[in-house]
């Protein structure tokens, strides 16, 4: 941009994306610096219900995008950032310069281009990139400035033009035949697969029986005392858990022992001349891992510190703002010559020479699709500060994070740990009658001599399925033919087990190997796929929802190439070309919707056209067996009969077992015959898809006949008392006649309804129970209570005290005061005296008396004032007494640090104030028309995953 005739200020506006960051760079830049933050994105392609009226009819109406004209997005400034947008402005208006200080990203660049969009500055623009937010990096990168990367910007555009037409082409299909308000995604409908397909595998899984032995051997003494396992039975090699299949059938020729052969040869050791047969020896040589990736980062986090991959990033993001690490979004496991020399001499400085080797390491990235656009993560400057120097500046998961970085990059230079590893064969002849002949057992010892880079970083590993155990011990030195003492000799039974299920860490793993997704996408993908109820987490575990069953059956059915792993790396090759200047966005998104005639490729067009009849009962429909499904309903998933026990489905015929039971044990009059409405029993949130076995799911058949039993009549009313099992829990309720059901409006009544208490069963629960329920809230007994009128005299007055069941249990209330009480039982025996008692006790919780901070920081470094988190009525928020903030979902009370509630604020306070739409007045034409001007104004858009 050429600069205007306006007289110089002397003034450089500089633009990044958060406050945070803004605040440290603004310290390490001159007085005639004005660092901003734009806070993220200012503008996105909007929804259609979003865009004026005169947009809307045009080609942008569809998607926001114009799929004959190039595919040209219509992008519009977000409504909850219009005022940031308004004040860059009038800060460029006395600036000279413009330096654009995103990140160095696609994501970075895009948000650059679109600054420059639409702040239309008429000063020159500089863009000023760095990987590290220290005064030398700031410094260095603001004398060497580039111009803006339009690859880069093209490459991010395809990307979120692409979402969106992948999102509302897929999405509505979805809402069809599976359920409203469902959502598909280029890289979250891959990940839900890959979670459902091990959920399938662990439901075909079957579980196979194996023993084996574990002796106790010594050459002389106790002390040199060593362990060693069953390996081989007369030539023959026993069988370990990896010898057998998923289907619990064993693979090759090897000796699968059961409980009596163990035992036997168990017993025969004991009592058998066992010697060395062999020992064999070799060097042990480990090398340390490279430095961590964003990839590599989240599974260590996860692993180590128990951090969910987005708390992760959070976390990984305030250590980088405020310049304790490099960029944290990055695949590249090089570090800079500085960064190497820093790392270098650290380690020789704290662990000796000895323990650098002579020559740097240099790591190559063998991940599919790897980009080398920046350094590895690492602590950031050209001398690293050891965790003890930051130690009283970072808390909690900050501190931990960084710890676990520095060590990261101080071990991946130094040497290799080195040792040897031992292994010994032992061999003994059984007595006759045993179950074998010849036995041999094997012990391994690992003794490592240099511990190298494992004096300062060992990596963590994840859960091996079927794995033995692999520890440092030493071995006693033995030589062939040495003769040992048997001090012991048990057999031990094992099961093998199913396909471990994804966690976080391990998903990111896969994902990276496959080549899906990129950096700035893993955290947000698996958040994603999480908050639309397609995963859920058991512990550390990721269990796919039946929904994400039915989801994913329709994708692999009916959209198969967009599920494909290798269909979806494949577009991010092509992403890596845009990038990279080799391809052209506009070719490259025509090809994709409108499909590639020289290849017979179909485009995403045709393919949406195309479906024909999509059975969807068959789509959300999973067959467990046995005559049992599930299925995928309108409210909730639930297990249905298609066949009575012991009936084949397909042919109707009965199998021996059941042929000679009764007619109501084999299914008649069950709800099952022909003509008749099935079995169904709703499927509670707590039982995984693995665990629905045809047993499990009969159980909740039986329980669920007991769904709507009658208990009997209310004598006060003579409606019917039933018990029911609803999703989320059993519970009793009362029936209505038809005429009070059919009320409307004012006069509709509500059937009284209570869950059952945690020690209530629903098969057992009787009437008097029910009613007894059913009579909640009850009244305590009344008290006198003293009030003050507003003419300050006091008087007296009845107050109830009620028992009440709540959402979190079981409380009194009196009046506006409530108290907890600690067992349910208390909602029918509390007196009035007792309830008086706990009344007369201070207050812990509640309105009646101010609530504590439930945690305190310093001063906000903007307001001034003392920064405290509190409880409310909806959930616990940050406030300095001027602004306030919710905490999200992630951010967790005991690890909140006090820089993340000042980053919250912040964030709060660079929105603005939220505005809330009145009913509009009747005006004069004047101001109708300024209304009309003001719809027009596109508003937010809402972004599709």
């Amino acid at each position: 941009m050429s600069p205007t005739t306006k007289a110089p200020t002397g003034r450089k506006l500089v633009i990044v994306e958060s406050p945070a960051k803004a605040k440290t760079i603004a310290g390490y830049l001159g007085p005639d610096w004005d660092v901003e933050a734009s806070v993220g994105h200012i503008r996105d392609i909007p929804t259609p219900s979003e865009m004026p009226a005169e947009i809307k009819k045009g080609p942008f109406g569809k998607f926001g995008v114009d799929v004959d004209n190039d595919f040209e997005p219509y992008y519009v400034v977000d409504s909850d950032k219009k005022k940031k947008v308004a004040e860059l402005k009038r800060l460029l208006k006395g600036a000279d310069e413009l330096y654009l200080a995103t990140d160095e990203d696609r994501e970075g660049e895009a948000i650059a281009w679109h600054l420059l969009e639409t702040l239309q500055p008429k000063v020159p623009v500089k863009r000023m990139v760095f990987h590290e937010i220290t005064k030398e990096a700031i410094q260095r990168a603001a004398s060497n400035t580039r111009d803006l990367d339009t690859a880069l910007v093209d490459a991010q555009e395809t990307r979120r033009i692409l979402d969106r037409l992948y999102g509302y082409e897929i999405s509505p299909v979805l809402w069809r035949k599976v359920k409203a308000g469902l959502s598909a995604g280029r890289v979250q409908s891959v990940a839900t697969r890959m979670v459902v397909e091990r959920e399938r595998e662990r439901m075909a899984f079957r579980s196979a029986n194996y023993w084996d032995v574990e002796g106790e051997f010594t050459p002389d003494a106790e002390s040199s005392a060593f362990t060693a396992r069953l390996s081989s039975v007369d030539g023959r090699r026993v069988a370990t858990g990896r010898d057998f299949g998923d289907d619990g059938h064993l693979k090759g020729d090897v000796a699968h022992l059961d409980e009596t052969a163990a035992t036997g040869i168990a017993t025969a050791v004991l009592t058998a001349d066992v010697s060395v047969v062999s020992v064999a020896e070799k060097p042990y040589t480990r090398r340390p891992s490279a430095p961590f990736t964003t990839s590599t980062l989240q599974q260590e986090a996860s692993r180590k510190l128990r951090l969910s991959s987005k708390n992760a990033m959070r976390v990984a993001q305030r250590l980088y703002e405020n310049g304790y690490i490099t960029y944290m979004r990055t695949d590249s496991t090089a570090l800079s010559q500085s960064a190497l020399t820093a790392a270098r001499q650290q380690a020789r400085d704290l662990y000796g020479g000895d323990y650098v080797p002579d020559a740097p390491r240099n790591y190559a990235k063998k991940v599919k699709n790897a980009q080398e656009a920046h350094e590895a993560i690492r602590p950031a400057g050209d001398r690293f500060r050891t965790p003890a120097q930051v130690a009283g500046e970072l808390r909690g998961d900050e501190f931990a994070l960084y710890e676990l970085i520095w060590k990261r990059t101080i071990a991946s230079q130094m040497a290799d740990a080195r040792g040897s590893t031992a292994t010994v064969k032992l061999g003994a002849d059984l007595a006759a009658g045993a179950p074998a002949e010849r036995v041999e057992f094997t012990a391994s010892g690992t003794v490592i001599t240099f511990r190298g880079f494992l004096a300062a970083y060992e990596e963590g590993r994840d859960e091996q399925r079927n794995a033995t155990a692999d520890e440092e011990r030493r071995l006693p030195r033995l030589g062939e033919g040495t003769a040992l003492t048997v001090i012991r000799a048990e057999a031990g039974g094992h099961d093998t087990s199913p396909p471990a299920r994804y966690t976080e860490a391990t998903l990111v793993k896969a994902m990276e190997e496959k080549g899906i997704g990129r950096p700035s996408t893993y955290a947000s993908t698996i958040g994603t796929i999480q908050d639309r109820g397609y995963v859920s987490n058991r512990g550390n575990a990721l269990v796919p929802s039946w929904l994400a069953f039915a989801v994913t059956r329709l994708m692999e059915e009916h959209f198969t190439r967009l599920v494909d792993y290798d269909f979806t790396a494949s577009m991010e090759e092509d992403l890596d070309e845009i990038a990279g200047g080799n391809a052209q966005r506009a070719t490259w998104l025509k090809r994709f919707y409108f499909g590639d005639e020289a290849s017979s490729s179909e485009g995403l067009r045709d393919l949406v056209a195309d479906l024909g009849d999509i059975d969807a009962r068959g789509i959300s429909t999973i067959e467990i067996g046995d005559g049992i499904v599930v299925r995928v309903g309108r409210y909730g998933p639930y297990v249905e009969e298609v066949a009575p026990a012991g009936v084949d489905p397909l042919t109707g015929e009965v199998s021996e077992s059941y042929a000679g039971d009764s007619a109501s044990d084999s299914g008649a009059g069950s709800g099952s015959g022909e003509g008749s409405t099935p079995r169904r029993a709703t499927i509670n949130d707590d039982i995984a898809p693995d665990e629905m076995t045809p047993e499990k799911a009969r159980e909740l058949l039986a329980t669920a006949a007991d769904d709507g039993r009658v208990l009997g009549q209310d004598p006060e009313n003579g409606r019917d008392i039933v018990a029911k099992a609803g999703r989320y829990g059993p519970y009793v309720t009362e029936v209505l006649d038809e005429e009070t059901a059919a009320l409307k409006g004012k006069a509709k009544v509500k059937p009284r309804t209570a869950s059952l208490f945690a020690d209530m069963d629903l098969a057992t629960i009787e009437l008097e129970t029910a009613l007894k329920l059913l009579s909640l809230p009850r009244v305590v007994g009344v008290v006198d209570e003293t009030v003050t009128g507003e003419d300050g005299k006091e008087s007296t007055k009845k107050v109830e005290i009620t028992a009440q069941n709540g959402r979190y249990g079981p409380y009194l209330k009196k009046g506006t005061d409530s108290r907890s009480l600690e067992t349910e039982q208390q909602l029918f025996d509390i007196t009035l005296e007792q309830a008086e008692a706990i009344y007369a006790q201070p207050k812990q919780r509640g309105r009646a008396a101010a609530k504590p901070p439930l945690k305190e920081f310093g001063p906000d470094p903007v307001s001034g004032k003392p920064v405290v988190v509190k409880d409310g009525r909806f959930g616990e928020y940050v406030t300095d007494g001027e602004t306030n903030t919710t905490l999200r979902r992630d951010d967790d009370l005991e690890t909140l640090t006090a820089e993340r509630a000042f980053e919250m604020l912040a964030e709060k306070r660079a929105k603005g104030p939220t505005t809330r739409k009145r009913a509009a007045k009747k005006t004069t034409k004047k101001s109708a028309a300024k209304k009309t001007a003001k719809k027009a104004t596109a508003k937010k858009a809402t972004k599709k995953a």
